[in-house]
């Protein structure tokens, strides 16, 4: 069955009565339709019901879904091709960011991303999705090479933050980060900036400057992790459901007070329920998005990205 969140095992426990209907009817050559599609009906109606009234803690937890596409999964399902390109031409490369170009419906496009792993080697090889600086300079370069031929940025963003460590820091892990908020703020390219899972702090900023900001339904986007508020807070980790809470972190919440400029809704069930069809859906939004930026002029269009993340921090009493 894999990993099961809890609040996802009623659902799991009428599909497991299903397949055993449908063997048995397999089997014994019984006439079990009408029952089999009673439960189908059920199950599909508990799924809508719980996925309709879930906590920002439960899309915390979805948000991490080991079996929830990452970067990778959904460029093999939106790409007609991708190349990938390696290296930042300083240090080394990191797999934590994948970078390269490709094509999504016939447009040209740089697409960056956090790359997790799924296994204990793949995590291993990720770094679990944190970056090192490299990576953040594999962006960079990846995504001012593609400004120079016209290729609209499509970044993907998926970590819990940038690598805490020390040799990260001794080769300028904020430097990387700061000079990829400054130079995405004037790349002359439109930029779509999607988050398909965890959205923390630096680390996510450092590939998230964008003309459209936009969350996947059950992702979370802030300053620090539910875990790490609530050790501050309260010096208990184990409260981080009543720090999700407080935050304020889902996609609906950030779209409320202007943070982001849209929420791409997820499969019923969520992301990692149907990949496919989740890829679907973000396939699309990135064409319409890359549709309605594409008449305007540069000049403006960096003007109204700088003016865009200036606006925010600011509001009237």
């Amino acid at each position: 069955m894999g990993f099961v969140l809890d609040f996802e095992k009623p659902i799991l426990e009428l599909e497991r009565r299903i397949r055993e209907m449908r063997d048995l009817a397999d089997s014994q050559n019984l006439e079990l339709r009408e029952e089999i599609e009673r439960l189908e009906a059920k199950a599909r109606k508990l799924r809508q019901e719980i996925y309709s009234k879930l906590t920002r803690w439960q899309r915390v937890q979805l948000a991490r879904h080991p079996n929830r596409p990452y970067t990778l999964d959904y460029i093999e399902r939106i790409c007609d091709d991708f190349m990938e390109l390696h290296g930042d031409r300083a240090f080394g490369d990191d797999p934590a960011i994948v970078a390269g170009v490709g094509h999504i419906g016939g447009w040209p496009v740089t697409i960056v991303g956090h790359q997790k792993g799924r296994d204990v080697k793949q995590k291993l090889l990720r770094n679990f999705g944190m970056p090192h600086p490299e990576g953040y300079r594999k962006a960079l370069r990846v995504m001012k090479l593609g400004a120079k031929f016209g290729r609209p940025v499509i970044s993907l963003v998926d970590t819990p933050g940038a690598y805490p460590g020390i040799g990260a820091e001794e080769r300028g892990q904020a430097e990387a980060i700061a000079r990829n908020l400054y130079e995405m703020s004037r790349l002359p390219v439109p930029i779509v900036v999607i988050i398909i899972g965890e959205g923390a702090s630096g680390g996510a900023l450092g590939i998230g400057v964008g003309d459209r900001v936009l969350m996947m339904e059950n992702t979370w986007y802030s300053v620090i992790s539910p875990e790490g508020c609530a050790a501050i807070l309260w010096r208990d980790a184990a409260k981080a459901p009543q720090a999700a809470e407080a935050m304020k972190l889902t996609a609906a919440d950030l779209l409320e007070m202007g943070v982001i400029d849209g929420v791409i809704p997820e499969p019923v069930g969520g992301a990692h329920h149907d990949p496919d069809g989740a890829a679907r859906i973000l396939k699309e939004t990135i064409l319409r998005e890359l549709e309605s930026l594409r008449s305007i002029p540069v000049e403006k269009l960096v003007q109204d990205r700088i003016a865009k993340y200036g606006r925010m921090g600011f509001w009237k009493e």
